[in-house]
């Protein structure tokens, strides 16, 4: 086991600096210059040129690059260029929104995508089965920003259930968290629904059921932890498409988190944001892939013999 987390670890270490140095490239040859969004476009090629200096903006990229991954090893990606505060400081008071939409979501996916997966699983080719996967392909078909556009028409709107956008209570949770869910859902049936199928083919569930155990029974008692293995993986693979996800749902619902401002600091190429936030999320993914990877583990036990 510490074997494999040691191996995890330093996976993780390499994707990270992959990450580093792509968003560093990624934000420098993109169209704008940050002096020219700080002053406007009226400002003078004098000011502009004094400014790029003291950002540090006209120096050599290479020395730019290693400056940076120096700040990186200390958490310090400097001060914004339009917030009145570090980047890192930004980034951790918008983190804690986005954690709790994205685990919401997580849970949602979960508890719902077992269900449906069960359901057509334990009944293989019915038309039990039949509907649930035509639901499954539904719910990933259509783009998260539609889902919430006619989530709020309906909801928020039309009935006058739930807010339409804000974190102002628990119940403006309840909108963006289900509209950031349907994918992964689907994703998460279709998985369960594979595994169970083929987990109530084997020999010892036969034996369970010639027991006189119920459908139900075998179904708890069996089959759902081998199925779990498979969902797992692609919980732990899915949660970088998730918080992907959360930067459209974040926008469309106005949600104060790490989406939003990623979105905010790209438009105004405010460097120091959208590498702090690029990271943390990163940072985030490698953290559960590693918990999911443990996980994977203890369901397993020939995986934890192999490690």
């Amino acid at each position: 086991m510490l074997t494999l987390v040691i191996r995890r670890l330093l996976a993780g270490v390499v994707v990270l600096w992959g990450a580093a140095t792509l968003i560093f490239l990624i934000v420098r040859v993109a169209p704008g210059d940050p002096a020219t969004v700080l002053l406007g476009p009226d400002a003078e090629p004098a000011q502009i040129a004094a400014l790029r200096t003291r950002l540090g903006l006209d120096r050599p990229i290479l020395l730019q690059y290693g400056d940076y991954l120096g700040q990186t090893l200390h958490l310090d990606f400097g001060d914004s260029y339009r917030l009145a505060t570090s980047a890192m400081n930004a980034v951790l008071s918008r983190l804690p929104a986005t954690i709790d939409l994205t685990l919401t979501s997580a849970v949602i996916s979960v508890f719902a995508g077992l269900l449906l997966g069960s359901a057509a699983g334990i009944r293989a080719g019915s038309g039990q089965d039949r509907i649930v996967t035509t639901l499954t392909i539904v719910l990933q078909s259509f783009p998260t920003f539609w889902i919430g556009i006619m989530l709020i028409l309906v909801f928020a709107l039309g009935l006058r259930l739930l807010p339409t956008s804000g974190a102002q209570s628990l119940s403006s949770l309840v909108l963006p968290a289900v509209t950031l869910s349907f994918p992964f859902t689907a994703i998460v049936a279709r998985v369960a629904r594979s595994g169970i199928a083929e987990a109530m083919a084997e020999p010892y569930v036969q034996t369970a059921l010639s027991k006189g155990l119920t459908p139900r029974e075998v179904l708890t008692g069996h089959v759902l932890r081998n199925a779990l293995i498979p969902v797992t993986t692609v919980v732990g693979l899915q949660i970088g498409a998730l918080l992907g996800g959360a930067v459209v749902v974040e926008n469309v619902f106005a949600w104060p988190g790490l989406g939003t401002l990623v979105v905010e600091s790209v438009g105004n190429r405010d460097y120091a944001v959208v590498q702090a936030a690029t990271l943390t999320i990163a940072a985030i993914i490698v953290l559960l892939n590693l918990v999911a990877d443990l996980l994977y583990a203890q369901l397993d036990p020939r995986i934890r013999a192999a490690s």
